[in-house]
């Protein structure tokens, strides 16, 4: 056949539709198989099922991937008199041709979490009306019951090897258990088509903002420890599965410092090395984002105010002052030097990004360019980045980070401080909300997807969000919402982003959806650096403006598959 695109993409799409009815005719075959008293269907794991769901006939486990991602299916059980017992298992994916065989699948149970209260500004498309139950965290059990009556989502993750041969796979998820009493087992077939597009890294930076807290803040390791630095390292693990590849690490707060013997300060920063080395092993390092220098004095409006260290009759004290003052002039005058030249010895100098406050506004911008003048005066070297509300920061910020609603009002003077060599990503927190993309529990979970689309139609090259695993002492398998300084609480959804497990993070759907938009993103600009119209007409079709979004999943679905396509032709 003559390798013209146009006939190539005939043949993709013609495929994909014989692709789809094998796929329906396997699940035809098994509502027939599994006629009884346990009942399995597949949903779209962009869909979160909630536990009153009830069967669907036809649809198809079908997940459509490049070479070097994870293809996710969901499949949903349920019986009538109830399930005890229940447990999945996958088998490995065969490639329908030439007997290739992927790794084994990770099959989880998706669990339910209370949404006790809304976000102050829900969305239109709000999934449901808190309180109510929302599917979110993947759980480490290999087995649960579930109540008569009631849907049980199971989550089928394959990691695709970049060096994967592309074509059909097919494998088997099964099912067992007692319902009503009575054996009871089912099988649902799987299908994935893996296209020839390897995605071994992504361009997008991306960080999350994390704790050392292991089950809540009421539960954490000793500091130094074997296990501190051993759940550390799970952490750091699961965020590069997950695609982030910038660390919060900061040499302020983690170097020791003694006095010398003439009154100056001696700075060791072995941990902050050993916290970078950790996140670099474990393929999260990228780049290295310092940790805030200084913090508001007071309330949300109040100026900035920087940690400093000096020594005092022998001994090393540390306080907080006002950055235009002598005090931090003069620690600052030995520690930024001294972090200057230890990364240009570690060769790290490239990779490093300074926070100086948190989410500077307009009432507090003279004291934030009082920190940058700091900065500029003993560190020019350091590029500054922070999360920001204003746009009145010019010359203090190298690396612009405002919230989604603040990049949509000033789009036009982001663009601008990119066309001076500035770079712009953006972040979400508690805000913005209504329509706004976020990673909010009760949105559709296409959403927390599409920020990385986001990214791609207005140009963000990064994305922060601080909730990791900002757990209370409460258990957020309990507790969603929680108190916050400002909004009366912090929204569902806002706060973490992964749950306590036994020894480390368990995932979300939502993490799962974020990771994978992530490689979105970077097929989008593959397909940029090829037909940039071609990559911009796909996004358009989804991201119809910062807060305007076609979130139907068949439409996702498709427009994904052109990007494929287009990719895999030659």
């Amino acid at each position: 056949v003559p390798q013209r695109p146009e006939r190539q993409g005939t043949i993709m799409r013609l495929t994909v539709s014989i692709l789809v009815v094998m796929a329906a005719v396997g699940c035809a075959t098994l509502e027939k198989k599994t006629e009884g008293p346990m009942r399995c269907w597949a949903v779209d794991p962009l869909v979160k099922v909630f536990r009153d769901a009830a069967p669907e006939a036809g649809a198809a486990a079908l997940a459509e991937v490049a070479r070097g991602e994870h293809a996710s299916f969901q499949v949903v059980v349920r019986a009538d008199a109830g399930i005890t017992g229940l447990t999945a298992k996958a088998s490995p994916l065969k490639r329908a041709r030439g007997g290739d065989t992927l790794a084994a699948a990770s099959v989880r149970f998706v669990g339910y979490v209370p949404v006790d209260r809304p976000t102050q500004t829900p969305s239109k498309d709000q999934l449901r009306k808190p309180p109510a139950d929302y599917p979110d965290p993947l759980l480490e059990d290999s087995a649960v019951d579930v109540a008569a009556g009631q849907a049980q989502p199971v989550w089928v993750t394959v990691a695709v090897p970049v060096d994967a041969r592309p074509g059909l796979y097919r494998g088997t998820l099964t099912l067992e258990g007692q319902a009503g009493g009575v054996a009871a087992a089912a099988d649902m077939p799987l299908t994935l088509r893996v296209y020839d597009v390897p995605v071994e890294t992504t361009r997008l930076w991306v960080t999350e903002w994390y704790g050392l807290q292991w089950q809540h803040m009421a539960i954490s390791p000793e500091p130094e420890s074997d296990e501190y630095y051993a759940l550390l390292r799970r952490y750091a693990h699961n965020m590069a599965e997950h695609r982030h590849n910038v660390a919060l690490i900061s040499p302020l707060g983690l170097a020791s410092y003694e006095a010398n013997p003439d009154g100056s300060l001696k700075i060791d920063f072995a941990r902050f090395d050993r916290w970078v080395a950790l996140f670099q092993e474990e393929g999260v390092i990228g780049r290295v984002e310092g940790g805030h220098i200084g913090g508001r004095a007071g309330g949300w409006e109040s100026d900035f105010v920087v940690q400093t260290r000096r020594v005092q009759d022998g001994t090393v004290v540390s306080e907080t002052v006002a950055p235009g003052t002598a005090e931090a002039d003069a620690f600052y005058a030995q520690f930024f030097p001294a972090l200057v030249a230890h990364l240009k010895e570690k060769g790290w100098l490239d990779i490093y990004m300074q926070h100086l406050a948190d989410e500077p506004i307009a009432s507090n911008v003279d004291s934030y360019r009082a920190m940058a003048a700091l900065a500029r005066k003993y560190a020019p070297e350091l590029p500054i980045m922070e999360a920001c509300h204003t746009r009145e920061l010019a010359g203090a910020m190298d690396i612009w980070v405002p919230q989604l609603n603040f990049f949509h009002e000033d789009y036009a003077h982001y663009r601008e401080r990119q066309a001076a060599g500035e770079e712009v990503w953006f972040y979400t927190c508690v805000f913005p909300q209504g329509e706004y993309a976020n990673r909010f529990l009760e949105q559709p979970l296409i959403k927390t997807r599409l920020l990385h689309w986001i990214n791609f139609r207005y140009g963000a090259t990064g994305y922060l969000h601080w909730g990791y695993n900002q757990w209370t002492s409460d258990s957020p398998f309990t507790h969603t919402t929680r108190p916050h300084g400002g909004p009366p609480y912090l929204p569902a959804g806002d706060a973490w982003i992964v749950y306590p497990g036994k020894n480390g993070p368990l995932d979300s759907i939502r993490f799962e959806a974020m990771r994978d938009g992530i490689v979105d993103h970077e097929l989008l600009c593959r397909l940029a650096e090829k037909n940039a119209a071609a990559a911009e007409t796909l996004a358009g079709k989804l991201v119809l403006d910062f807060d305007q979004y076609n979130t139907e999943i068949e439409a996702f679905r498709a427009t994904r598959r052109e990007l494929l396509e287009r990719l895999a032709a030659r």
